[in-house]
């Protein structure tokens, strides 16, 4: 029992960075002038991958017989990163804006990491996550190297 408990707070803390990134995101695309089709396709990418991921972890935590957690909770602290981001998100150029979705990308493998090293977290559970971050670094990759060529 405990540690399934354990295992849903992990799960639902991914749930909420999740959520930071997609708001996090969204606020991006507000930003981005009429030109930059580009990254708002990206953006809207990764947006949805991030609510895919919540599907996928919500999923497992209803398996658990637990609740999804929308909101923050006490166990969650990492996903209070991505609101730094959002609330640097005024009137910056577009390097700024990689630069802070960079940042987010950086909160969010964290919170990924933090995950594996649960002792607790099944196999099963781990490949998931494992899988999840793979695609997560990609995803920091990708904003990194778009960072370094927009001056």
């Amino acid at each position: 029992m405990e540690n399934t408990q354990a295992t849903t707070e992990v799960l639902n803390d991914l749930v909420q960075i999740n959520n930071d990134r997609i708001e996090g995101y969204e606020r991006a695309l507000k930003q981005l002038k009429d030109e930059e089709s580009d990254l708002k396709s990206l953006f809207t990418a990764l947006i949805g991958e991030s609510r895919r991921y919540k599907i996928e972890l919500g999923t497992e935590v209803e398996v658990l017989g637990k609740d999804i957690e929308a909101g923050t909770t006490t166990s969650g602290k990492i996903h209070r990163a991505w609101l730094d981001v959002k609330a640097a998100f005024t009137a910056h150029n577009t390097h700024d804006i990689l630069e802070e979705c960079e940042f987010g990308e950086d909160a969010i493998l964290k919170a990924y990491r933090t995950a594996l090293e649960e002792e607790y977290v099944p196999a099963y559970l781990r490949e998931l996550i494992t899988r999840q971050q793979a695609e997560l670094h990609d995803a920091h990759d990708e904003i990194k190297a778009l960072r370094d060529r927009v001056q």
